[in-house]
């Protein structure tokens, strides 16, 4: 089964699934947002205990000071606040995707090149911080990790070869959810 949403050549996101999900949401409502960021819907379990599943394309806030940016921190700020509401109605919840953020210096290959850079700003790791204060934990950090884990590479100069990365998609499970994860790669 799957529900999707997205926009020609730019954003999308789906969800795939054994069921069909219901209560389906297509970006967050009362945003007014054409960018197709977010798709959640909510899947039967087989203890009968719904899971509510969220796949998100974050922005990437194109470099520091831009539009795109404070488009970037808007969006993030919008983001926590549905996903407050959407915890409270829904108590296990997991929202994954593309956050374009790398949470913490152990997560990119060059602290030091990239600092205060977009994707590792002190305002970017604090929108992503508050997504976790909201009850969520990074799933990636629940386990012992080795270092230089990343999910993201520049095409350009070899950096997949050089494993010149950033870990800047996760996976976020609400804290009634996280203890049923057994290992995350």
């Amino acid at each position: 089964q799957a529900c999707w949403v997205g926009q020609k050549t730019y954003n999308g996101v789906a969800i795939v699934s054994r069921a069909a999900g219901v209560e389906i949401q297509r970006n967050m409502p009362d945003h007014g947002d054409p960018q197709s960021r977010i798709i959640a819907a909510t899947l039967p379990c087989a203890d009968g205990r719904p899971l509510r599943v969220i796949s998100a394309y974050c922005p990437n806030g194109q470099s520091v000071g831009s539009d795109k940016y404070a488009y970037k921190l808007d969006w993030y700020a919008r983001l926590r606040d549905w996903l407050g509401d959407e915890l409270r109605r829904y108590p296990r919840l997991a929202i994954l995707g593309d956050y374009n953020v790398a949470p913490a210096d152990e997560d990119v290959h060059d602290p030091a090149a990239w600092e205060g850079d977009v994707l590792v700003s002190a305002p970017e790791r604090a929108a992503f911080e508050a997504l976790l204060g909201l009850g969520l934990s990074d799933t990636f950090r629940q386990f012992e990790q080795p270092p230089k884990a990343f999910t993201w590479w520049d095409y350009r100069r070899f950096a997949f070869r050089r494993n010149a990365g950033l870990r800047i998609d996760h996976i976020l499970a609400s804290h009634s959810l996280a203890p049923q994860c057994r290992s995350c790669v």
